[in-house]
């Protein structure tokens, strides 16, 4: 197979990043002696400065990472909570029971504490030293890219909506154009506002300093402008919401695919889903059906029809709703499931989620079908990183900035992922005060052996667990290469309730893109896929980024997905 780039391959260490200046940034973390967690928090927190459209400093960033010392598997829930004053009435009597743009779907922000929990328990560098490019991102610009620079003009007014936003994302009063130097001054000033707190308290050591950056953000000034912004124009975010949040860890979970382990994040995310996929595609000979044939893509689409409906009925919280993720991940489940994948006829909505014992009581169905074409949305990003040690990074920041203003003289959006939950009392992931939204950002890493194999993860909103599947099955199954794997064409369902608000529902659709063969696409709509046929490489399918691991000659290979800036660096 014909690629656009080539797999990046390096024995000392690799990263692979949303946009070619963050790999870049925690490339030079590795070079300079930094770990693998080091190095993907300096790249996560650079791309909150160069893809502010789709991730803010202020958003999530839920990370998955093995520690080679500790040989172990970790994950951290950096996903914010409901503040402590939102009432799910408020919803219904005076938005319809939509959750609207701008404050009231604020939650904390994580990600600051995020890549902070990481640099404390497994990073060995400063704060400020793995910020510093991030800074200077922010403080003397980039060049605005095209991708950014498109979103920008088709959300122009949405930025108008608030004065603070425009000022940041309107400079001059228009879109900033391709190649023009984009700067994030007051961004810069919070990121280094942290930096100079941490610095201040160096002289108690490491962790000290540590505790001052996250206290400068959830204590400090950063907060008191966020909460006294929310105060004077009708938000929930208070000052204690702020103080006392922590972001935990969480256990993985876990599937086993042929010899390889595959670990996601759990059921406050959408992680589950790529696991139940893999559990119910694995007792298929997917090399028998023929790649990207339409056997294959039926099979895929189908079982990911399965996934998302137990997603909408099952995944929430797990703090506030009990979640029966053993029997979820269960191979005697995917075998049940299996069964109703029928070899000449797709399912024409999403199907009935698995019947579980034990009173979980039973989601709605999806209330109307929506009809055009599914919206783009403003999704996040990701980053993967490799060491020399055998640690691994794999992590998915996110929050946007076109629907939520900026805090003035901040330069933050705080996390509009309340967006992702549901206001239905019956629906797992339905808001409460210091719950969490059903998160879609959801990284992944395989193992072999006890040793890494592969992180990998992408962007794309619902789209995720689809792309990562597809992309993990070219490497696993086909033997591809990481970038072969991540360019390869692909396809995504919408035969579900979204994620994200207004929750759009496409029954039967299932989107193309052209490199796939027409006959394919021809013969998948004989068997009732509603077919839809995007370009040859679509932002909306995605953006993989990966790295393989091969304990045997040391090699590690890194794949970044062309269809957005995403860029693997490597030595």
């Amino acid at each position: 197979m014909a690629v656009f780039r080539p797999a990046i391959t390096g024995t000392r260490h690799v990263i692979s990043a949303g946009h070619h200046a963050a790999a870049h940034a925690g490339f030079a973390i590795l070079e300079a002696g930094g770990n693998a967690v080091d190095a993907g928090v300096a790249a996560g927190i650079a791309l909150g400065v160069l893809q502010t459209d789709r991730v803010n400093f202020a958003g999530v960033a839920p990370i998955i990472l093995y520690s080679a010392t500790e040989r172990k598997i970790f994950t951290i829930a950096g996903l914010g909570t409901w503040p402590s004053a939102a009432r799910l009435e408020v919803f219904h009597k005076e938005y319809g029971g939509k959750i609207p743009p701008g404050l009231l779907r604020a939650v904390v922000p994580a990600a600051p504490d995020a890549w902070i929990t990481a640099l404390e328990k497994f990073g060995t560098m400063s704060f400020g030293e793995v910020a510093a490019a991030a800074i200077r991102f922010a403080r003397d610009g980039f060049p605005m890219h095209g991708f950014m620079a498109d979103y920008l003009h088709e959300h122009e007014q949405d930025y108008r909506r608030w004065p603070s936003s425009a000022a940041v994302f309107l400079p001059g009063g228009r879109p900033p154009k391709p190649g023009d130097i984009f700067v994030q001054a007051d961004l810069g000033r919070t990121i280094q506002y942290m930096a100079d707190e941490e610095k201040a308290h160096a002289g108690k050591g490491r962790a000290a300093g540590l505790a001052a950056a996250r206290d400068a953000f959830y204590k400090g000034d950063i907060a008191q402008a966020i909460v006294r912004y929310h105060h004077e124009n009708g938000g929930w975010l208070a000052y204690r919401d702020m103080a006392e949040f922590r972001v935990p860890f969480e256990p993985p979970v876990r599937t086993r695919f042929q010899e390889l382990d595959v670990y996601g994040c759990g059921p406050w995310c959408q992680g589950p889903l790529l696991l139940q996929a893999l559990n119910i595609v694995g007792g298929f000979d997917l090399v028998a059906l023929g790649y990207n044939s339409p056997a294959y893509i039926h099979v895929l689409t189908e079982a990911l029809k399965l996934a998302f409906a137990d997603r909408h009925r099952y995944y929430g919280d797990p703090r506030f709703v009990k979640v029966p993720i053993d029997e979820l991940l269960s191979f005697e489940l995917a075998a049940r499931r299996r069964r109703h994948i029928a070899p000449d006829r797709a399912a024409p909505a999403m199907p009935e989620a698995s019947e579980i014992g034990g009173g979980w009581e039973k989601t709605p169905a999806p209330s109307g079908a929506a009809h055009g074409e599914p919206a783009p949305l403003a999704d996040t990003s990701y980053v993967c990183v490799i060491d020399g040690e055998g640690n691994a990074f794999s992590a998915t920041p996110s929050d946007g900035s076109s629907a939520m203003p900026v805090i003035p003289g901040t330069g933050l959006c705080p996390s509009s992922r309340g967006s992702q939950s549901w206001t239905d009392p019956a629906h797992p992931a339905c808001l409460a005060p210091g719950k969490r939204p059903r998160l879609t950002p959801s990284p992944a890493l395989a193992m072999r052996d006890g040793r890494v194999f592969m992180p990998f993860g992408t962007p794309g909103n619902d789209i995720q667990p689809q792309a990562m599947l597809q992309v993990f099955l070219n490497v696993a199954v086909f033997e591809m290469d990481p970038q072969s794997a991540v360019e390869a064409p692909r396809f995504a369902t919408y035969s579900f309730p979204g994620s994200s608000e207004p929750h759009a529902y496409y029954p039967g659709r299932l989107n193309l893109e052209s490199r796939i063969d027409r006959p394919v696409g021809e013969e998948l709509a004989a068997l009732g896929h509603d077919v839809k046929w995007w370009p040859e490489l679509e932002w909306r399918a995605g953006s993989v980024c990966a790295i393989t691991s091969d304990p045997r000659s040391g090699l590690l290979s890194g794949g970044a997905d062309p269809r957005r800036p995403a860029y693997a660096l490597g030595w």
